[in-house]
């Protein structure tokens, strides 16, 4: 029998492009690493912490998002972390990942880098081996932080510069222009590190351009607000510039009021490449299958658009030509049984 188009979605595999590892932190998990490392929270129990996740913007959810980090400390953290993260993605077919990572949260608490890149690095490898996922980490600098933090903190990272094959630019978006960190961009570029950056999320289109034509990105991360410049669109077209959308994050953070408002089906329809992720699942609802099944759902989206959304996920994937046809495959193989 033919599997409807949310089906078709859940039953697929694909890649996620856009997910903080941080924001994969389920508060039985962040009670339990409290626990291990003898810390205490503020919250009573993991129902408590689970009803604190009440955002009404991206501030307020950094907030909590920073505060939930603190349990971090040890590699065995980030590891364990990682690892609970690509046990759901197992679950939800996705077959490749690239994480972000956010070291500028753990090393001002005086984590070093090392504990960061090596836990969050053995999951990745643990994962290709027991679960068949390949996966890449992604270092992603704070924008709330100067342009001289972001440079600093490259510097400390590249030491173990073969565990990480590019940099982000994510947190508070608003007040935080991708300008401002061009310099170090195009150090990361000199380097060969593959570049993208959040824009366009409560951001103008104008963070957009500036992505693409100051800092270089390969990806657009967000960039729902493309919609409201026909010239970017227009441009994000032509230059095939993928964007990492994530459906239930834009729900959540109010970006859009109702999943039935939100721009996915406007974004295929004009032509761009968009895909979905889970951007901070612990935190927003849903990891994969949750944001894919429920968009499919709120936008009637079709077997086709399902399908142009996964094609997607695999074209904008930093991968070899040769796990590129890989997955290719994989999907094409999924559609027809």
């Amino acid at each position: 029998m033919t599997k409807t188009a949310a089906e078709l979605a859940a039953a697929i595999p694909k890649a996620e492009l856009h997910i903080h590892i941080e924001g994969s932190l389920e508060p039985e998990l962040i009670f339990a690493l409290a626990q291990r490392n003898g810390l205490s929270l503020p919250y009573a129990s993991v129902e408590a912490l689970r009803e604190a996740y009440a955002f009404t913007n991206l501030q307020s959810f950094l907030d909590i998002y920073y505060a939930g980090a603190s349990v971090l400390l040890q590699e065995a953290d980030f590891h364990d972390m990682a690892w609970a993260y690509f046990l759901h993605a197992k679950a939800d077919n996705v077959v490749h990942a690239e994480l972000f990572f956010d070291p500028q949260t753990h090393t001002a608490r005086g984590v070093p880098m090392a504990t960061v890149i090596r836990g969050l690095a053995g999951a990745c490898q643990r994962a290709q081996t027991e679960l068949g996922i390949s996966a890449e980490l992604i270092l992603c600098f704070l924008r709330h932080l100067s342009e001289e933090d972001a440079f600093a903190t490259l510097e400390a990272a590249l030491p173990w510069r073969e565990h990480f094959i590019g940099v982000g630019l994510d947190s508070s978006e608003v007040g935080h222009p991708p300008s401002k960190f061009s310099r170090v961009f195009a150090r990361c570029r000199a380097l060969g590190l593959r570049v993208v950056a959040h824009a366009g999320e409560e951001g103008p289109p104008a963070y957009i351009w500036e992505a693409l034509n100051d800092l270089k990105t390969e990806r657009i991360d967000h960039g729902v607000r493309s919609l409201e410049d026909p010239a970017l669109v227009a441009e994000l077209a032509r230059r095939r510039t993928p964007l990492t959308v994530c459906p239930l994050s834009n729900l959540k953070l109010c970006v859009v009021n109702d999943l039935r408002d939100h721009p996915m089906k406007r974004l295929l329809d004009a032509g761009l490449c968009a895909m979905v992720n889970s951007d901070d699942p612990a935190y927003f609802g849903g990891y994969m299958n949750a944001n894919f099944v429920q968009t499919v759902q709120a936008l009637d989206l079709s077997r086709e658009d399902v399908i142009t959304l996964a094609r997607n996920s695999f074209e904008a994937s930093f991968v070899s030509d040769a796990r590129r046809a890989e997955l290719m495959a994989l999907l094409d193989g999924a559609i027809a049984a």
